[in-house]
């Protein structure tokens, strides 16, 4: 039977060939622009480690002094040296690691390569088992580098491949600034969307391939990229421990509820440690957010993506009224086709599924163009300007989710004119005939 219903809407649709290829335009149009957007935000918005994003939690505490001080706001985004490090020496956590964002000239080795300047990141050793950093060869530094400041680095496979031809280049020196350093590990492609560890740089830039000791960059004052706040002057150097200035990513990773309750504990602990010092005024005030958390709280999809998205779910409520108006019109213009099949049996029932299978059949067709659109769409966005334009690209679920949406707002839009059609009273149509 729904073989014979497809038969008949197919003859339908030839018959009325302009009106149809209005319907698939309206449907194509409206679902190549909200997918085009949809999938900008399934991008943007999709969950970067869901492996681990309800173990891993961003540390938030708030030395600043007292003045200004408001009940109830949030502490500050980022941590202090003085504190990131301490939390870090105290190890309380499964696993722990401090960051910040940086940056590096490279001199290569090779004579016919200039140096060129490279995103990096001053981290411990823990960072990459945390974060499930995947490695081509080799593996992190160790405890023992970080303790001994050891000039020893993770590189990405990008930058071996650049600077030696190769990635199997454990042990192999590489000269960072004006320091030689041994290569211990290199990373193959990472790149978790968003860089959730780090959103005080951009969230959606294309990461780091150069990865260095924390206690090393600071030997060498590496120079650092992000944010950075301070509230007292007195330091003429806002790195330097002590300093009264937030600039560090704190993360822990605290596998079970009764850890991270610990652990919180832990924190109030040496936040009282901190006031009996004379270091912090404020009363308690600490977080202790989730990755998924983490990133609601910072609303890291811009605005730009989301008012497109409000614009182009729009433009496919008005060209679905626009096919329920031709839909309408068309299944009107059978009315004395439908009622001489109501007159010889066919139910309102079979009369509706017939109708909604051929709105079903535009809204294939639709989906087919309104992909094609997104295709394009999407390719528009790359060459763009936006900081998240490389994101820009359709996978196999928004693929398939493209046609279940022009194959179900063609449904919903026939639903009304099939109702319609399928009252048509068949007396009424045979006795004008």
């Amino acid at each position: 039977m729904i073989g014979y219903y497809i038969d008949l809407a197919l003859r339908s649709l030839k018959r009325n060939l302009s009106l149809t290829v209005l319907m698939i335009l309206a449907i194509g149009f409206g679902v190549g622009a909200s997918m085009t957007m949809l999938t900008v935000m399934h991008v943007l918005a999709k969950d970067p480690i869901p492996q681990k994003s309800q173990v891993l939690h961003y540390v938030q505490l708030d030395p600043r002094p007292l003045r200004g001080y408001t009940p109830g706001e949030e502490p500050i985004e980022q941590s202090t040296r003085q504190d990131a490090e301490t939390l870090v020496r105290e190890a309380r956590a499964d696993h722990q690691a401090l960051m910040t964002g940086g940056d590096a000239t490279i001199v290569p080795a090779k004579a016919d390569l200039d140096p060129f300047h490279i995103d990096a990141r001053w981290t411990t050793n823990e960072f990459f088992t945390m974060f499930d950093v995947p490695f081509l060869k080799g593996g992190p530094w160790s405890p023992q580098d970080d303790a001994n400041h050891n000039r020893v680095a993770v590189i990405g496979k990008e930058l071996a491949e650049k600077l030696f031809g190769s990635t199997d280049v454990v042990g192999f020196t590489l000269r960072v600034e004006t320091t030689e350093m041994r290569i211990v590990g290199v990373l193959d492609t990472w790149h978790p969307i968003p860089h959730f560890y780090d959103l005080a740089t951009d969230p959606y830039g294309q990461g780091e391939q150069l990865y260095v000791p924390w206690t090393t960059s600071r030997d060498l004052e590496l120079s650092r990229d992000g944010n950075m706040n301070c509230w007292d002057s007195k330091h003429d150097d806002p790195t330097v421990v002590g300093a009264p200035c937030e600039w560090i990513q704190l993360w822990v990773e605290l596998d079970s509820d009764a850890k991270l309750s610990a652990y919180h504990d832990f924190l109030a602990g040496y936040w009282e440690d901190q006031v009996r010092a004379g270091r912090y005024e404020r009363p308690v005030n600490i977080r202790l957010r989730n990755v998924t958390d983490y990133l609601d709280y910072n609303k890291v999809i811009p605005n730009d993506a989301k008012l497109g998205t409000y614009v182009a779910l729009g433009f496919l409520i008005v060209c679905l009224v626009n096919t329920i108006g031709l839909l309408l019109t068309k299944f009107l213009r059978r009315s004395s086709e439908i009622g001489v099949r109501r007159a010889l049996g066919a139910s309102k029932a079979s009369i509706f599924l017939q109708l909604l299978i051929e709105s079903a059949m535009i809204g294939l067709v639709g989906g087919l163009l309104g992909l094609i659109l997104a295709l394009l769409g999407l390719w528009g966005i790359r060459h763009g300007v936006s900081h998240y334009a490389d994101l820009a690209h359709l996978d196999l679920p928004m693929l398939a989710a493209t046609i279940a949406l022009a194959i179900l707002a063609s449904i919903l839009a026939g639903l009304l004119p099939a109702w319609r059609g399928c009252q048509v009273a068949p007396a009424l149509q045979l006795k004008s005939h």
